[in-house]
């Protein structure tokens, strides 16, 4: 049995891990503003199935792969670090679609997003292994706390998308710094995962 106590750090720092700026969250602010939430429902139905898919293989590594963990984690920390840092340019470069476009985001970038999304494998990973597996390391134990995980950080991303519904006019009027201010935080996370 976990402790509560062990329960409620594990929670606290999902959140945190889960509502601090991240691709995911930066990607789907950014899709909303440009595109608005309609058109952008594609991409974040993609973040939201990328993430739970993501979680689940995390549970699956940490029950019982964790000698083939390394190599991977090491390969895609360059590949997630790359696709981030092609983010950060992207949206550096961007501006609102002019008009009545019908361009839309797709559910493809969305999901591919988070299978290169290291800071979710290493925010999954680091949660089991730092809270629940000294506890138990039954399979279903750690998919359901990754599900959890999975879960929290869906509704950070809908938090942030509902962000940027909110200041979507001010975004049309002052896109240029915003998208400035948001590639910088992509830069960040580039930074955090190569140091």
């Amino acid at each position: 049995m976990i402790p509560g106590y062990v329960l409620g750090n594990f929670l606290v720092y999902s959140v945190i891990n889960a509502f601090t700026p991240g691709p995911g969250n930066i990607l789907a602010l950014n899709t909303v503003t440009n595109y608005g939430y309609k058109k952008g429902k594609p991409l974040f139905w993609g973040i939201f199935t990328g993430y739970y898919i993501v979680q689940i293989i995390c549970a699956v590594f940490v029950y019982g792969v964790s000698t083939f963990l390394p190599d991977s984690l090491g390969i895609m920390k360059y590949v997630g670090a790359a696709y981030i840092l092609w983010l950060a340019i992207h949206i550096a470069v961007s501006r609102p679609p002019a008009g009545n476009t019908e361009k839309s985001a797709s559910f493809a970038k969305g999901f591919f997003l988070q299978f290169v999304n290291v800071k979710i494998y290493l925010f999954g990973m680091t949660a089991l292994t730092g809270y629940i597996t000294d506890y138990s390391t039954s399979l279903w134990t750690l998919l359901l706390f990754e599900l959890i995980i999975a879960t929290i950080g869906t509704i950070a991303t809908m938090t942030w998308i509902g962000m940027g519904v909110l200041i979507q006019k001010v975004y049309q009027k002052h896109f240029r710094v915003i998208n400035i201010v948001l590639s910088i935080t992509l830069l960040e996370c580039v930074y955090s995962i190569l140091k």
